[in-house]
C-alpha cells in the first residue's frame, strides 16, 4: 500500500486540506505526492516561505504518518479515497481550476454519462422555496437526471429529499469530513444519501464543518454539475458564491424568480436581472439537457389521472405560493362551493397539498 499513488495522494490530501492551490503548487514543483512526501523540510520552507504553518504541518503530518494505519482507517469507517489520477475520479472536476487532489467517498460517486443538475439556495427557506426545492428534486431525478447538493439545512436538503422520493440518484459535497453528519437533524438523510446515492469530501475523515470550508467546497457542487438551480437567496448569500463558480467554470446558471418585496428572493432575482436563466419548470431544464420530460417523470405518471372540468381550472391556479379557497374562487371564476369540491378532488388525486389551514399549494 505505501508505495501506490493513490497512498501518496491520501497523504497530500489529508495534509492540505482547504488549500488546494498549495496542494498543486507543491506538485507542480516536486512532480508528483510522493516527491512531496521526500522533499527535506528545510527546502520546503524555502521554496514555499509564503506558507510557513502550512508546510510547518504537512512536514509533522508526514512525521507520524503510516500508511497502512490510516489505509485501515478508511476501511473500519466506509469511507473510500479516490485521487485524481484514479480512473473513477469524476471527469467533471478533473477541469475545474483548482480541482481536489482527491476526494473522501461514502456511497458512490455521480456517473460521468449522466446529466446533472445542483440544487442550491437558502437554508432558512420559505414554503414556497422548499416546495420548489423539492418540486425540481423530484421531477428531474425522476427522469435520471443526477442531483448534486450540499445537504445543508432548507434548500439543499430538500432538493435531496424530492430525488430520494423520485427514487433517483442524489450526492452530497460536504464542507467536512464525510464521517461528520452536519447538520445533525440530517442523520435520516445522510445515511440515505450514502445507501442511495453518495456522499464526498475533499476534506479529510475529522474534519469539523467550519464556515471557510464551505465556499471552497461549492466549487465542488457546481463542477459536479451541468447546470445550477439557485432557489431562493438573499442578495448576500453563499449560494451566489455557487452561482459565480459556476458561471466561471462555463456552466448554465438558472434562478427560481421570487416575488419582489421578498428578502429571500433578492438574490434569485439579481441573478435574472444580470443575465441568468430564468427556471420556471422542471419541464425546461430537461428539455435544455435533451432528455424527454415525460420519460419517468412524476409529471408523466400523474398525466394518466383524468381531471374534471372544474378541478383542471382550480389547479390552473395553483402554484407555490398557498392561496385560500376564496383566492382561488376569485382566480377561476368559479363558485366557493364548486372549488372547496376541486380542492377536495385534487388532493385525492395527488395534485394539490394543504400546507396549512385552508391554505393550498400546487403538489408538483
Amino acid at each position: 500500500m505505501k508505495d501506490t499513488v493513490e497512498a501518496y495522494w491520501h497523504w497530500l490530501c489529508s495534509s492540505i486540506a482547504g488549500d488546494p492551490g498549495l496542494l498543486w503548487r507543491l506538485v507542480e514543483q516536486y512532480k508528483t505526492p510522493k516527491g512531496v512526501f521526500y522533499a527535506k523540510e528545510e527546502e520546503l520552507a524555502m521554496r514555499f516561505p509564503g506558507n510557513p504553518k502550512r508546510i510547518a504541518g504537512l512536514c509533522a503530518k508526514r512525521r507520524d504518518w503510516d500508511f497502512e494505519k490510516e489505509s485501515e482507517n478508511l476501511r473500519r469507517k466506509g469511507i473510500t479515497f479516490v485521487s485524481c489520477e484514479h480512473p473513477a475520479y469524476p471527469k467533471r472536476l478533473g477541469v475545474i481550476p483548482h480541482k481536489p487532489g482527491g476526494l473522501f467517498v461514502r456511497g458512490g460517486l455521480p456517473e460521468d454519462e449522466i446529466p446533472s443538475v445542483a440544487i442550491v439556495g437558502a437554508r432558512a427557506c420559505s414554503v414556497y422555496g422548499r416546495e420548489a426545492a423539492l418540486w425540481f428534486g423530484r421531477e428531474l431525478a425522476g427522469a435520471g437526471v443526477q442531483i448534486i447538493s450540499g445537504m445543508a439545512a432548507g434548500i439543499d436538503g430538500f432538493g435531496h429529499q424530492g430525488a430520494l422520493e423520485a427514487g433517483g440518484k442524489t450526492f452530497g459535497v460536504l464542507g467536512g469530513g464525510v464521517d461528520i453528519c452536519y447538520p445533525e437533524f440530517h442523520r435520516g438523510l445522510y445515511m440515505r444519501l450514502e445507501r442511495e446515492g453518495g456522499l464526498l469530501s475533499e476534506y479529510p475523515p475529522g474534519t469539523r464543518p467550519m464556515r471557510y470550508l464551505f465556499p471552497l467546497r461549492n466549487r465542488l457542487i457546481s463542477g459536479l454539475s451541468d447546470r445550477v438551480i439557485i432557489i431562493e437567496a438573499k442578495a448576500k448569500s453563499g449560494s451566489l458564491i455557487t452561482a459565480d463558480l459556476a458561471l466561471e467554470q462555463g456552466k448554465d446558471v438558472y434562478a427560481v424568480p421570487g416575488r419582489i418585496e421578498d428578502p429571500l428572493s433578492a438574490g434569485c432575482n439579481n441573478l435574472i436581472r444580470q443575465g441568468a436563466a430564468i427556471a420556471l419548470s422542471p419541464e425546461q431544464i430537461l428539455e435544455e439537457l435533451g432528455i424527454n420530460p415525460q420519460s419517468g417523470s412524476e409529471n408523466g405518471k400523474r398525466g394518466k389521472i383524468a381531471l374534471e372540468k372544474a378541478e383542471n381550472i382550480v389547479y390552473s391556479c395553483l402554484g407555490l405560493q398557498a392561496r385560500n379557497p376564496e383566492e382561488l374562487s376569485k382566480a377561476a371564476g368559479l363558485p366557493l362551493a364548486e372549488v372547496l369540491r376541486s380542492l377536495t378532488g385534487l388532493e385525492l388525486k395527488g395534485y394539490a397539498k394543504e400546507i396549512y389551514k385552508n391554505n393550498y399549494i400546487r403538489a408538483l
